[in-house]
């Protein structure tokens, strides 16, 4: 899912790609990203403040536009990815809602302290509270496509079987999936 996920952020023009995460986790992922990708240690624990460091630390007077999206939707096109940055040419936020609630991708023109803390990441009210606390802050809001990120067995198998319609989608997460699916005996 990261390696294909690292491939549809590679494929923007002009866009500058890093990896936030949490300290302990730096150098594995800085094995696996190699020197394509930076990887950056985050501020404090959980998703929430994660999102509070790329923001925080990302956000410049040359950097207005910054968007963090996760690795659990590898198959996100970079289509949607674009829109999101055109969307923050004219909005303070953009958000990328999913189907169950949640979403899977937030950009924002700048810091914003306090924009996720009452966000109760992973749960079915994580967009609406996002929304409650933006709207509190007086930030515009703009969104991208609904998607879905995988979170549950039934969005695995969801995307297991778009990926063999369109492996190309997410080629890496499309063969590991046929080679788990045939190590485990899992049908199709």
């Amino acid at each position: 899912l990261l390696d294909d996920t690292m491939a549809v952020a590679k494929s923007l023009d002009g866009v500058g790609v890093a990896i936030m995460c949490p300290g302990t986790d730096v150098d594995e992922l800085a094995v696996v990203a190699g020197d394509r990708i930076d990887v950056v240690a985050q501020t404090g624990e959980g998703l929430a403040a994660a999102l509070t460091s790329v923001f925080a630390r990302f956000t410049t007077a040359d950097c207005r536009r910054v968007i963090a999206f996760n690795s659990d939707s590898p198959h996100l096109p970079r289509t949607i990815l674009q829109r999101a940055f055109d969307v923050l040419a004219s909005c303070d936020l953009v958000i990328g809602p999913t189907d169950d609630g949640g979403y899977y991708l937030v950009g924002a023109t700048g810091s914003y302290p306090g924009l996720f803390a009452s966000s109760e990441m992973g749960t079915a009210t994580a967009l609406e509270k996002l929304l409650t606390c933006a709207r509190a802050m007086g930030l515009s809001v703009g969104f991208t496509d609904t998607f879905y990120d995988i979170d549950v067995p039934s969005d695995l198998s969801r995307l297991a079987a778009e990926l063999e319609i369109a492996a190309d989608r997410a080629p890496r997460t499309a063969a590991w999936l046929k080679n788990w699916k045939l190590a485990t005996g899992v049908a199709s």
